[in-house]
């Protein structure tokens, strides 16, 4: 069953510093995803994670001058169209890539995306989302088979098979992301993915030109090894989910497991990397 989520609404001054600070400290406190609005900032958690001292952080920020206040609420699986109607606006990434919503207007660019959210983050707002749509339209994976492990709400899988991917797999243990995957794929005009719902033993034994996973560091560090084992050699590995001070923990990882790091993306401390597979 869809859970429900908890939206935190912040409004801070000064603005753009304030969403930076507030952002900081609550990607740690178990967030999972971050909207900006004209006040400040929209944060969301699952209902199971909240617990009313996690405010108790927020406090020492008003200290330093920083005006903050918040409010919170509820939002049932079903009233997620509702709240994303009000704050989700299009993005364009690069002048090539558009996510949009179906209740937003059509966008001029190579690739355009409608994406219905609903409970699944992924629509590109998110640091780690823009990034991961970043590397793809940098190293488009035409012909590839490909896997988006944590998919979300698919955007990923969608975009690589309009740059090109023939063979995709789209998996995410939640069974929200799993319908609203099989929704935005139909939206998309998609043909050539597969979505399915559960964690990495769901991943089908084939091996890939390139796999995507977005997901916490925790759940990285426990499938690098099977990212590793089903990449062809040479292929990319594309990382996201994880903070700058993380770096070096995924990098040991990897290497461990025949993977070097090419570069990373940062952005606002998340961080997007790209590895590839060794010879030998």
């Amino acid at each position: 069953m869809a859970a429900t989520y908890i939206q935190l609404n912040l409004q801070v001054q000064p603005l753009e510093s304030g969403r930076e600070i507030t952002l900081a400290v609550l990607s740690e406190l178990g967030f999972e995803s971050f909207v900006e609005t004209e006040q400040g900032l929209g944060a969301y958690i699952p209902e199971q994670d909240w617990k009313a001292d996690l405010l108790d952080h927020l406090y020492p920020l008003a200290e330093n001058d920083l005006d903050i206040g918040w409010s919170l609420t509820a939002i049932p699986p079903e009233n997620w169209n509702a709240v994303w109607e009000s704050d989700f606006q299009p993005i364009v990434i690069e002048h090539q890539c558009a996510v949009r919503a179906d209740f937003h207007a059509p966008i001029d660019v190579p690739y355009e995306l409608v994406i219905t959210p609903k409970m699944s983050f992924g629509t590109g707002h998110h640091q780690t989302t823009y990034m991961m749509l970043n590397y793809l339209l940098q190293n488009a994976p035409k012909g590839h088979t490909l896997l988006d492990m944590g998919c979300g709400t698919g955007v990923l899988a969608i975009l690589a098979e309009k740059l090109g991917a023939v063979d995709l797999d789209a998996i995410d243990v939640e069974p929200w992301c799993y319908e609203n995957t099989l929704e935005n794929i139909k939206m998309n005009n998609c043909q050539n993915i597969v979505a399915a719902e559960g964690d990495s033993n769901m991943i089908p034994e084939k091996i890939y030109d390139t796999i995507l996973a977005n997901i916490n560091m925790n759940v990285l560090l426990l499938d690098i090894p099977l990212f590793s084992k089903q990449l062809k050699e040479e292929g990319s590995l594309f990382l996201s989910g994880f903070y700058t001070q993380d770096i070096p923990a995924i990098e040991a990882k990897a290497n461990q497991n025949g993977l070097h790091l090419v570069e990373f993306q940062e952005k606002d401390n998340w961080v997007s990397a790209h590895f590839s597979k060794s010879n030998g």
